[in-house]
C-alpha cells in the first residue's frame, strides 16, 4: 500500500513538473535584439528609432532590447559577435560600416536567425529585409526643396558626414541630379563629422572661398544643426536643408529660422523593423525592402510633428 501511495506521489510530482515546463514555454516571449549606431547626445534620431522599436516590443509581446556600441564600428562588430551567443530569435541592426559587419551577419544567417537592416542598407544579399528611407529619393526631395528657394545659376554647397556609406552616396547623388537639372551650381562638397568643430571649419572654408553662396544641403540633421549655428554666428542668412526631421531642426522651422526641411520617419523605422522581424520568425512573407517614407516639414505642420516626437519620446 505504501509503495502504491509512493508511486502516486511520484506521478503527481512529475505531472506538476510537466505542467510547469509547458507553462514556461507558453509564457516565454520571442527575443529580438536591436543594435543601433548611437543613443548619445547627438543621437536623437536614433532615440526616436528606439522609441518605435520599444512600442512594437510591447504591442507584439516581445522580449526586446535596444543597445549601441560605445566606440563605433569595431565595437559594433564585437557587440554583434557577443549577441550571437545569446541566440536571439531575430536581429535588427543599423550597420556603421559594411566590411567588419557582413562576415558576422553571415553567421546569423547560417544559424537561421533573421537579420533585418534598419536605416542603413548594405550591399549584402543575406538580409531578411531593409527598413528605411529610399535615400536617392530623399536626396531628390532635398534638392527640390532647396531649389524652390533659389534661382538658376545660384551656387550651393554640400556638407556631409565623414563616414560615407552607400545610403549617403545615393542621398548626395539624388540631390545633385535635381539641382543640376534646375541649373544650380554645386561649388563645394565637404565632409564634417560634428557640430562643434568640423562643421564650423568646413562652413568657414566654404564662406571664405565662395562669398556668393546661396544655400547649403546638409546631409544629416547633426550637420544641419551645426551649419545653422555657424551661419547665425557669422550673421549669414541662407537656406539650409537637412534630412532627418529631428526636434531641433523642426523647432527652427516653427520659429521661422528656416522655411522648411525634409524629415525621415525614424519612429516608423523602429516599429516596422520589429513588426517585420516577428513576421520573419513566424515564417510569414516579408518584403525585402520597406520604404518608411519622408515628409516635408514647413511652418504649417511643424507643431504637429513636434507634438508627435514629444509624445513618442516620453
Amino acid at each position: 500500500m505504501k509503495t502504491s501511495r509512493m508511486i502516486i506521489v511520484i506521478i503527481a510530482v512529475f505531472l506538476v513538473f510537466l505542467i510547469g515546463i509547458n507553462s514556461n514555454k507558453r509564457e516565454s516571449k520571442p527575443k529580438i535584439i536591436v543594435v543601433l549606431k548611437t543613443l548619445d547626445s547627438d543621437g536623437q534620431y536614433w532615440k526616436i528609432i528606439e522609441s518605435g522599436a520599444k512600442k512594437a516590443f510591447h504591442d507584439f509581446k516581445i522580449d526586446g532590447m535596444v543597445i549601441t556600441p560605445k566606440h563605433g564600428v569595431n565595437d559594433q562588430a564585437d557587440l554583434l559577435k557577443n549577441i550571437l551567443k545569446l541566440k536571439p530569435d531575430a536581429l535588427i541592426v543599423a550597420p556603421i560600416q559594411p566590411s567588419p559587419i557582413i562576415p558576422i551577419l553571415e553567421k546569423y544567417k547560417r544559424k537561421n536567425i533573421p537579420v533585418l537592416l534598419v536605416d542603413t542598407n548594405l550591399d549584402w544579399n543575406g538580409q531578411t529585409a531593409y527598413i528605411g528611407t529610399d535615400n536617392y529619393g530623399l536626396g531628390e526631395k532635398c534638392g527640390e526643396l532647396l531649389g524652390t528657394m533659389l534661382q538658376p545659376g545660384d551656387e550651393v554647397a554640400f556638407i556631409y558626414p565623414t563616414i560615407v556609406n552607400g545610403d549617403m552616396v545615393n542621398r548626395l547623388k539624388g540631390a545633385r541630379s535635381v539641382l543640376a537639372a534646375d541649373g544650380i551650381k554645386i561649388i563645394a562638397e565637404l565632409p564634417a563629422d560634428n557640430e562643434l568643430g568640423e562643421v564650423k571649419r568646413s562652413l568657414s572654408n566654404i564662406l571664405g572661398n565662395y562669398p556668393n553662396i546661396k544655400g547649403i544641403f546638409a546631409a544629416t540633421d547633426i550637420v544641419a544643426n551645426g551649419t545653422l549655428k555657424g551661419l547665425k554666428e557669422k550673421g549669414v542668412k541662407i537656406p539650409v536643408v537637412g534630412t532627418d526631421g529631428t526636434m531641433q531642426i523642426i523647432k527652427y522651422v516653427e520659429n521661422g529660422e528656416i522655411s522648411a526641411t525634409i524629415a525621415q520617419n525614424p519612429y516608423d523605422m523602429g516599429y516596422i523593423s520589429v513588426e517585420q522581424a516577428v513576421k520573419a520568425m513566424n515564417r510569414k512573407t516579408v518584403n525585402k525592402k520597406f520604404d518608411s517614407g519622408i515628409d516635408i516639414i514647413d511652418k504649417d505642420n511643424a507643431r504637429t510633428k513636434i507634438d508627435f516626437l514629444t509624445s513618442v519620446q516620453k
